[in-house]
């Protein structure tokens, strides 16, 4: 190739190509360069790379590129890469491999006819290598990405599936790569490869922002993994290989954690398996899983829906609604099993009558009534023996449906008559509320149930203050189930979904009496984003200062719930520049933060008490306004930035 620009002090350069005023004359070039470069040991080969790699990622629809053969140039470039080390140890071509499998990803995240093009220019074969790990981890996570690309698009899916080992080395992978990112390259400062934290601060961050780096693409490389493994589990004839149970029970605590909140992870996986028949068996035998996904089903992340649509197919499934398993109870953060032959629908009812009051969920309109419809085909259709429903889930439903009756009773009701029952309700919960003051949590929990019964089921605002209030009283009591049930009712009926900072609050203190560190957590978050926005004098944030007990809750469920907390037990728990705690920051002192009661939330519950006007209640549903718009995460990560 020509020298082209004669202040350019190296011929053929590929910049100066680019640079080629004539069409014909760059396009030729251009594919010039792409035939000759990997049989090429130049030094500075790694220069015109990134710059085909922020090309791609710039503009990964534009198709001059993969015309002239860029993907049968990266493809050679990886072979060489894996069977020449010392060409891949000369001047900086360790990054090559890199880049080459990046640069492949990108050009086929969005065009199936770019994908085509690949698997064509043999792709696959050294996309497969580098999963495998014949380099690093980083060229692993590269690799699994683009693979999950082609893996997307019904014409090159095929490709994939004929190399067998593809689903096995990701589920593998998916398992793995935490433990496999901390030990090769958190745990030891002195031990990471330059390059490795070349490519993770691109030379701009020091020690702290190489491992938050290393945290962020460690998350991606086992969320891309599952997005993988997802392509397969929609054909049929694959899971068999993904539905083993050491696979299943791990998938609910894959998530994508604080850094890569945008990926459904495990609980996704999840929902594709339970959508064919051939995958909820296995999910209804495995030990605790369906108490996983009524944990996740209740939470306030964005994925609460897919575990929602789990349960429900669970159930709507003869040979799986009552199934039976052992039952997984999480206590003081260690996991006990008891031998409780428990079916699925026994596991799966109190978490949905809870979630039965839900309208709208993000783009998903009237799943309450959803909820509510198989639960009560579940009623008509039970059996006796194997199939019947064992006494307290039966009256849990039947409690559900009598609801669903009485709102319809009030529909037809004076409005009169309903002030009058909204009155009867307050005066009732001032009762509560004085019982409460004096110390008598039981007898205030009671009283709060005695103007749920009475309170109109429209009447919405009201039966959330009651239901928190109840939570509260349950807290008090060490009744940490009871307390998540009420609080996510209140969640529930709120408007917007999910948004009562007082219910979130309770809610985040039951998780934390259960061990459950990440339910714990964003509940927390969520909590203070509230008091960020609200008006509420008790709530808001003074100085826009994070409440210390909100504070100190977040920073040990942070730590809590690490990602690489399991991999750093295991392994010694040896931390780079400290440990985790050093992330996350220490607790100043070892007291234990304050419950709702005794903060500045209020110390009797009498500020949610009454003064609320609820003429709103009374107006057509239909009327209102959705007001559903759950902040990104990323958006509540910001509140913390005050700790």
């Amino acid at each position: 190739m020509d020298k082209v620009s004669p202040d350019c002090p190296y011929p053929g350069c590929f910049f100066c190509v680019m640079k080629e005023g004539n069409p014909s004359k760059r396009r030729a070039s251009i594919l010039k360069f792409f035939r000759e470069l990997p049989s090429q040991d130049d030094d500075g080969q790694v220069l015109p790379i990134s710059g085909l790699w922020n090309t791609a990622m710039a503009h990964p629809n534009d198709p001059e590129f993969i015309e002239l053969g860029i993907f049968e140039c990266m493809s050679s470039l990886i072979c060489k890469g894996l069977k020449n080390r010392r060409w891949l140890s000369h001047d900086q071509n360790i990054y090559i491999p890199y880049y080459a499998a990046h640069i492949i990803g990108s050009y086929t995240m969005n065009m199936e006819e770019f994908a085509e093009s690949a698997v064509h220019a043999g792709v696959i074969a050294p996309l497969v290598e580098l999963l495998r790990g014949r380099l690093t981890w980083v060229e692993q996570r590269v690799a699994v990405r683009a693979l999950g690309h082609l893996a997307t698009y019904p014409s090159t899916f095929p490709a994939l599936a004929s190399q067998g080992e593809i689903l096995e080395l990701s589920i593998q992978l998916a398992m793995s790569s935490l433990e496999i990112v901390y030990s090769h390259f958190y745990q030891y400062v002195d031990r990471r490869l330059s390059y490795h934290c070349d490519l993770l601060t691109r030379g701009m961050g020091g020690v702290e922002m190489e491992s938050r780096k290393a945290e962020e693409w460690a998350s991606q490389l086992q969320c891309w993994s599952l997005q993988l493994i997802n392509c397969f589990a929609f054909k049929p004839e694959f899971l068999p290989a993904i539905c083993k149970p050491e696979f299943l029970t791990k998938l609910p605590g894959m998530w994508g954690g604080l850094v890569n909140e945008n990926s459904p992870a495990g609980i996704g996986l999840l929902r594709t398996i339970c959508h064919h028949k051939l995958g909820r068996g296995p999910v209804a035998s495995c030990p605790g899983l369906i108490e996983a996904l009524c944990n996740i089903a209740r939470s306030s992340d964005d994925w609460q829906y897919m575990a929602i649509d789990c349960l429900l197919w669970l159930l709507q499934d003869p040979s799986t609604c009552h199934k039976v398993g052992n039952s997984t109870f999480a206590m003081n953060a260690l996991t006990i099993v008891f031998d409780i032959r428990a079916s699925v629908i026994d596991k799966a009812v109190p978490a949905l009558v809870d979630l039965a009051q839900i309208t709208t969920l993000g783009d998903h309109k009237k799943l309450g009534d959803s909820i509510v419809n198989v639960l009560q085909e579940c009623i008509q259709s039970q059996g006796t023996g194997r199939n019947s429903i064992n006494n307290r889930t039966k009256e849990q439903i039947e409690e559900l449906l009598s609801s669903r009756q009485r709102l319809k009773w009030e529909k037809n009701m004076p409005k009169e008559d309903l002030h009058i029952k909204q009155a009867a309700a307050l005066v009732v919960k001032l009762e509560g509320n004085s019982l409460f003051s004096s110390g008598n949590i039981s007898g205030a929990a009671s009283k709060y149930s005695e103007a749920l019964a009475l309170c109109p089921m429209r009447s919405k605002k009201e039966r959330v203050v009651l239901h928190s209030n109840r939570a509260q009283c349950h807290l008090l009591l060490q009744q940490p189930l009871a307390a998540i049930s009420d609080a996510t009712r209140a969640l529930c009926l709120h408007n917007p979904l999910n948004r009562h900072a007082k219910s979130l609050w309770r809610r985040a203190q039951a998780y934390d009496m259960l061990g459950l560190a990440k339910e714990s957590l964003l509940d927390a978050i969520l909590f203070i984003n509230e008091c960020s926005q609200s008006n509420d004098p008790d709530l808001s944030l003074r100085q826009n200062k994070v409440p210390d007990y909100a504070e100190r809750l977040v920073k040990k469920q942070m730590r809590a719930a690490w990602l690489f907390r399991e991999a750093a037990i295991k392994h010694g728990g040896v931390h780079c520049d400290g440990d985790a705690g050093d992330i996350y920051g220490q607790d100043t002192d070892g007291s234990e933060w304050e419950t709702a009661s005794e903060s500045d939330i209020g110390n009797d519950g009498r500020d949610e008490m009454g003064d609320e006007d609820d003429d709103s209640e009374w107006k057509n549903e239909d009327e209102r306004k959705d007001k559903y718009d759950k902040p990104p995460m990323k958006g509540i990560i910001q509140c913390l930035n005050a700790l």
